[in-house]
């Protein structure tokens, strides 16, 4: 009897997030993305260890976000960009 496998769980489709000037820190990015609805849930999930800066763990929320940065958490992966 042969079993089936669950397929492999994709990784998200990256999403990019436009910004004005930069660096833009941390917990402003995510709230400014929509992960979050507040910069206090923000820095929360990130002292929690939830956030990912570049495929590191992040527990800075004053850490300085420059463009090109890739930044996961709750289950989006989000590419930050300038906006020209």
């Amino acid at each position: 009897m042969s079993q089936i496998k669950p397929a492999a769980k994709s990784a998200p489709e990256p999403e990019e997030i436009k910004i004005r000037a930069e660096p833009i820190e941390l917990s402003q990015l995510l709230k400014f993305a929509g992960v979050f609805d507040s910069g206090g849930e923000a820095k929360h999930a990130i002292n929690q260890g939830l956030v990912k800066v570049n495929g590191v763990v992040e527990t800075a929320a004053r850490k300085k976000i420059l463009a090109g940065a890739k930044v996961s958490c709750a289950g989006r992966e989000l590419v930050v960009g300038l906006y020209k």
